[in-house]
């Protein structure tokens, strides 16, 4: 793939042919921006509100519209509308649509790092031995959000879950976590994980967060990667079970594209679904 920075100039016919259509996924997250008043030469963020979740959805959004791989490293790069515009133009004449890519390998975000609050993290699968540092992860959970993430009442993982938790074949489950650096060693701040059903056409997910970390856009980063994952290995729908007062989470899952199934037998959850081909 050419560098980003050589990217050829776009003609004048071929900017206007892309432009509405960028703009459209642009407009499809952001329904109450004014975006006639955009300058396409300026920081994009600087000018409509798109948080860091939001974001990446507008990436996800130009994979989708325009069947294009969008990798991690070029992700800092696109800042500006006409930024978005060449590399949309770029990525197309390559040919490398997201059909053609294959499904990541269990270790493909090994070493990745991100910069999220302007501090290093990195995002990896999870591992046996990463038992310790994920009991503690709980542990470090407030009691609300280790409510909402198992829904039941507990301030330590029986041994049995752990192993669960962390003994996974990154196939049927996988699990992605989050660590950061700390004097006393690595700490994890975030984990997401899905679990295959029987039917191999879709597959449940659970996520949670730090506390100190929730806000930070690092549930979106993580989540996307997931959904990324899911994606690739040819699966048809993702879903997950949320407390219906968790109204954080559910605005969480609709920013990622997750619909509400609501049923009348259970009003103390809903069930979130995000379909990404139709069941065979």
């Amino acid at each position: 793939m050419p560098a980003f920075g050589k990217l050829r100039i776009m003609s004048a016919r071929e900017s206007e042919a892309l432009r509405p259509a960028v703009l459209q996924v642009i407009e499809s997250i952001a329904p109450d921006a004014d975006l006639r008043a955009l300058r396409a030469d300026l920081p994009l963020r600087d000018q409509v509100e798109l948080d860091s979740l939001d974001w990446i959805n507008v990436l996800a959004g130009l994979r989708d519209r325009f069947s294009i791989s969008i990798p991690v490293a070029d992700e800092g790069r696109l800042r500006t509308l006409d930024d978005l515009v060449r590399y949309v133009d770029a990525r197309q004449r390559e040919g490398r649509h997201a059909a053609s890519v294959p499904a990541p390998a269990p270790d493909s975000d090994a070493g990745r790092q991100f910069l999220v609050n302007g501090e290093l993290v990195a995002i990896r699968p999870i591992r046996a031995d990463d038992k310790e540092i994920e009991s503690d992860f709980v542990r470090r959970l407030s009691p609300e959000t280790r409510y909402e993430r198992f829904m039941v009442t507990l301030s330590e993982l029986p041994p049995k879950k752990l192993r669960y938790l962390t003994e996974v074949d990154q196939v049927r489950h996988v699990a992605l976590v989050a660590i950061v650096e700390r004097p006393a060693g690595p700490s994890e701040i975030g984990v997401v994980r899905y679990v295959v059903d029987d039917s191999g056409e879709a597959c449940e997910f659970a996520v949670a967060i730090d506390d100190a970390w929730q806000g930070s856009g690092l549930g979106g980063l993580l989540m996307q990667r997931l959904i990324d994952i899911a994606r690739a290995r040819g699966l048809a729908r993702m879903e997950g079970l949320v407390l219906a007062t968790n109204a954080r989470m559910l605005k969480f899952t609709r920013q990622l594209g997750f619909r509400v199934v609501r049923d009348p037998e259970d009003r103390d959850t809903v069930r979130v679904v995000r379909e990404f081909r139709a069941a065979s």
